[in-house]
């Protein structure tokens, strides 16, 4: 199994969940150890980011990146879902918005926001998903929490049939977390007319884009990223020696190499191609978050 222990960046289709492509992917690679990194919807398609073996252990520290969306966003309709699935729950005029109103409702959307998720999410409710609670026929509210929105940037504006709707092309730049659909429902509701997703594709996670997508069919060939680049391109990183990596592996608590450490972020320690731990500084050593195994160990 040593060739299947890294990242795999996959071009999710519309159509199918997250857990499917994770399905598939083990299917196609032959093990069963296989994770993802922030949850793609089963109508959005784009950058999935999957770890194989060991390489699971670093999805929680690779899923908390920001992200880059295309999204299509029809005003005039607001739904259930706040989406092109859910059922329609308003309809109006919306022929009437101009560019600029779009631009301005936008521009009140970006920076540092406070965001209701969408109902039908995968928020937790006092131990169960949003989603199965509107399922099973209760009325769920969800909490506002913080959000960042670097760029909700307008790129076009047309009218989308003749009853009045209107649709909008937009790039979204945002922290992990923020719901675009919650930002196509709010747009719509600044704008007095409704909104809601009508595509949303995923360009970037992180520090994974679009450009090294795999499709679903060429999951079982493409070669792996391993650990240590993943490592390299999504954290603060420190080199260490070979013997000193033998240490981590076996427990040895090292004093912290190189500068001290700022914040409380995890730091990759690398030797080479290897990744050998994500750890914190404590008191001047090195506490450790997750160690992984040498590349040529894991069989």
């Amino acid at each position: 199994m040593g060739s299947e222990y890294g990242v795999l960046v996959v071009d999710k289709p519309t159509g199918c969940t997250s857990h499917d492509v994770v399905g598939r992917a083990r299917r196609a690679r032959g093990i069963r150890r296989i994770g993802h990194a922030g949850t793609l919807d089963p109508d959005a398609s784009g950058v999935l980011v999957l770890g194989m073996g060991p390489a699971t252990r670093l999805l929680g520290y690779l899923s908390g990146a920001d992200k880059d969306y295309l999204t299509t966003i029809v005003l005039g309709s607001s739904t259930t879902t706040d989406d092109a699935a859910g059922d329609v729950l308003t309809r109006s005029d919306a022929s009437g918005v101009g560019i600029a109103d779009v631009v301005a409702a936008a521009a009140a959307l970006t920076g540092d926001i406070l965001q209701r998720p969408s109902a039908v999410s995968a928020v937790k409710v006092s131990g169960r998903r949003a989603y199965d609670r509107v399922r099973a026929g209760e009325d769920v509210v969800l909490e506002p929490r913080a959000v960042s929105v670097e760029r909700f940037e307008v790129l076009a504006l047309a009218p989308a049939d003749d009853a009045g709707l209107v649709s909008l092309e937009a790039r979204v730049t945002c922290s992990a977390g923020t719901y675009v659909r919650a930002l196509a429902r709010d747009l719509g509701q600044a704008l007095g007319v409704g909104g809601h997703v009508a595509r949303l594709r995923r360009l970037r996670s992180g520090a994974f884009v679009e450009e090294e997508a795999v499709p679903l069919e060429g999951m079982g060939e493409a070669p792996l990223i391993t650990p240590a680049e993943a490592a390299r391109r999504s954290l603060a990183w420190r080199e260490v020696s070979r013997e000193d990596a033998d240490r981590i592996r076996h427990g040895l608590r090292l004093p912290w190499p190189g500068e001290p450490a700022a914040g409380d972020a995890a730091i990759a320690l690398v030797c080479g191609d290897d990744l050998a731990a994500l750890a914190r500084e404590s008191g001047g050593r090195a506490h450790y978050l997750a160690v992984f195994p040498a590349a040529d160990t894991v069989a």
